[in-house]
């Protein structure tokens, strides 16, 4: 989906400190050889701080950088991967409380990884007037008993952080050239193994190479799993959004990735884009770890900050979220950051 006058006007993130891969290794948490092949460096461990908090510190550091005031925004679109508080509360009122503090709606964005991106979508379909403005915000903490963050997944270390956006027509350091998505709903079955759907066992916890396994055991037994590779995905999602932004690989500057460990990070993301580390983000994904929703924004804000991207510059900003589902947003740089 294109579009001539949707904007970025606003970024913040909140990045807890880091615990080293090999200070995981010393403890017992990281297994060595895990630790060799993922090329990781450190995961954001943000200790006792809720996720909910993490996004609204976020969200007002975006907002301030707005340049709009509280009174114009219509909205607030709000994502996590992981649980936020207590069954049956509203985390977007929370983080909308703590940070616009208006009564305008606060709606949650149930997309995993993707939930920004996705709200970025929805948002363009809620402005209308030249001086409305939406915020964006994710935050999450897997430091629970219910996850292991160096065990859940050989594809990623979960991280927490929190990361915000304040989308807007009235101007902003980059302009959006184009949102999409796509999905792969033949392999949903992937993430959820031989669980049950009802009722909903949430003492399991997030672990998903135990249902990595449970398929590789079905594999054995003669039950093929779902097929697909979701870096053809990631590709065809991300090229066809910059044909639709009037843009093409030779003219994105860089892009901003989720963040996975080296394997997977090449096999579904640079290599299907035809694209090296160099392009990405992964300087810093490796030092960040996986944090949910926010790491593409984590990530141009971090590019953006640097220098490294400059008015006239694309970036690319793309995801994965169960589903399984890939999406992408083509962003034109505008501003330099002060």
């Amino acid at each position: 989906m294109r579009f001539d006058d949707l904007y970025l006007a606003g970024v913040g993130s909140f990045l807890p400190d880091t615990v080293t891969t090999s200070e995981a290794v010393s403890h017992g948490l990281y297994d060595a050889a895990d630790r060799e092949r993922s090329g990781m460096l450190s995961v954001m461990v943000a200790g006792e701080t809720p996720a909910p908090e993490m996004a609204a510190t976020a969200g007002t550091i975006a907002m301030k950088h707005s340049g709009h005031s509280a009174d114009d925004f219509i909205a607030l679109l709000h994502s996590g991967s992981y649980h936020q508080g207590p069954d049956g509360w509203s985390a977007p009122h929370y983080v909308l409380r703590n940070t616009i503090d208006r009564p305008i709606t606060a709606l949650e964005v149930r997309q995993g990884c993707l939930g920004m991106l996705s709200g970025l979508r929805i948002a363009a379909g809620l402005l209308k007037d030249e001086d409305d403005a939406v915020l964006l915000t994710t935050g999450d903490n897997y430091g629970t008993p219910l996850v292991d963050r160096w065990r859940a997944s050989r594809m990623f270390l979960l991280a927490d952080g929190g990361a915000a956006v304040v989308v807007s027509r009235r101007g902003g350091f980059a302009k959006v050239l184009a949102v999409g998505a796509m999905s792969h709903p033949e392999m949903e079955e992937l993430h959820r193994g031989g669980e049950t759907l009802f009722p909903p066992d949430l003492s399991r916890g997030l672990n998903f190479e135990e249902r990595v396994g449970w398929w590789r055991d079905q594999w054995a037994a003669g039950i093929a799993p779902p097929m697909g590779h979701l870096g053809e995905l990631v590709s065809e999602v991300a090229f066809r959004t910059l044909e639709e932004a009037g843009s093409s690989f030779d003219r994105v500057k860089r892009v901003c990735h989720v963040g996975f460990t080296e394997g997977p990070l090449n096999d579904i993301y640079l290599d299907p884009l035809g694209i090296d580390a160099a392009k990405g983000t992964w300087e810093l994904t490796r030092t960040t770890g996986h944090a949910g929703a926010a790491d593409p924004f984590i990530g141009l804000e971090w590019l953006w900050t640097r220098g490294d991207v400059e008015p006239g510059d694309h970036v690319l900003l793309i995801g994965t979220a169960p589903g399984m589902e890939s999406g992408c947003a083509v962003v034109e740089i505008t501003e330099r950051s002060i």
